[in-house]
């Protein structure tokens, strides 16, 4: 697997398993530990696709160790700001069953411009809470 170094020191693949389209339950979970079998370390994932259950199942199946996965998941444009981020946030581990903070996007460019205006959005980006806006 080939990495790179984002700006913030934060060490990510170049190549992920994206789970728009997988489904909830075994089938589902079974594709995701096929990914990771096959040596995949990034799952891109949204609380949106209804499916972060099965994502966070298949990783504890996975027996990777959480530290070496690279999961991100995306917020819709009515995640804007700082608190309602930050609830948006906590919903995605709660649905992944992970405590180990990960990235997360917001998600459409339009909710993107909105996001920036709150003042507190840039805390996140900086790091704060674990959370790294990717813009």
């Amino acid at each position: 697997m080939e990495y790179t170094i984002l700006n913030n020191g934060v060490k990510m693949p170049l190549v992920g398993l994206g789970v728009m389209e997988i489904e909830n339950g075994a089938a589902g979970e079974q594709v995701i530990l096929d990914a990771l079998n096959a040596g995949y370390r990034m799952i891109d994932t949204a609380t949106v696709y209804f499916n972060e259950e099965t994502v966070g199942a298949a990783i504890k199946k996975s027996g990777i160790p959480r530290e070496e996965l690279f999961i991100t998941s995306k917020f819709w444009a009515q995640d804007a700001g700082y608190e309602n981020t930050k609830k948006a946030f906590q919903l995605s581990l709660d649905y992944l069953d992970i405590h180990h903070r990960q990235p997360c996007k917001l998600h459409r460019g339009s909710g993107l411009r909105h996001c920036l205006q709150y003042p507190r959005t840039d805390a996140l980006h900086r790091g704060e809470q674990g959370c790294y806006l990717q813009l």
